[in-house]
């Protein structure tokens, strides 16, 4: 779709805070991201992220995933609620929650997460004690379109940050999120503007495949 019609639609799944949701209704303010977000929704009730959004007055829907028997059932009742918006692009901004292979086949090609390492290097969890522990000189940030494999799908873009004698997993993770708030709106906006596509499970951006990290964004 293109920027200059309408805005993308988005839709934004949290579990927690919601710092990157913040990131994008900062970025809608300020006029450097071209979407509007018609929802946004938390499988955890009390997460801080409802609170964001409603501050900022978007709508709001609290799905709680502990009263549905099976992750399908969980699954199902979130697609028809994602559905009723219609949105362009669906943003998983730390939602915690794995999903089922019917719920990424139906956003496919416009479902993105980001992940708190550069992957393919450390995929799952405790992403910056595992690149502490292995000695890495770097870590960072990877937004990717979502497929069936989990934190595998195509990496759009990166940001690195160095690791300093004496951090931990926390200040690690403090300058990542700071890394994080910059590139995944970014990537929403290249897919406002039409020029970034999932093609074959390769990541498009303005007619060209991506290389396996993406995109290598640097200050």
């Amino acid at each position: 779709m293109s920027a200059s019609t309408s805005p993308c639609k988005l839709v934004i799944l949290v579990s927690g805070s919601g710092s990157n949701l913040q990131s994008f209704i900062d970025g809608i303010n300020n006029g450097s991201l071209s979407a509007d977000i018609a929802a946004v929704f938390s499988n955890r009730p009390k997460a801080y992220g409802l609170e964001r959004a409603a501050n900022a007055g978007i709508a709001t829907e609290a799905i709680d995933h502990t009263e549905f028997e099976s992750r399908e059932a969980f699954d199902a009742k979130l697609m028809e609620r994602i559905d009723s918006y219609s949105p362009d692009l669906v943003i998983l901004a730390g939602f915690m929650r794995i999903l089922t292979p019917g719920f990424v086949q139906n956003y496919h090609g416009r479902l993105l997460n980001i992940h708190p390492s550069l992957l393919p290097k450390y995929p799952g969890l405790h992403t910056h004690q595992r690149a502490i522990d292995a000695g890495d000189p770097q870590t960072g940030a990877t937004v990717h379109f979502v497929t069936e494999e989990l934190d595998g799908g195509p990496a759009i873009i990166q940001a690195a940050v160095n690791i300093e004698t004496g951090d931990t997993a926390e200040t690690l993770a403090k300058r990542v999120l700071t890394k994080e708030h910059i590139i995944y709106p970014q990537a929403a906006q290249w897919f406002a503007e039409g020029r970034l596509t999932l093609e074959s499970n390769n990541a498009i951006l303005d007619n060209t495949p991506l290389s396996a990290g993406g995109y290598q964004y640097n200050d």
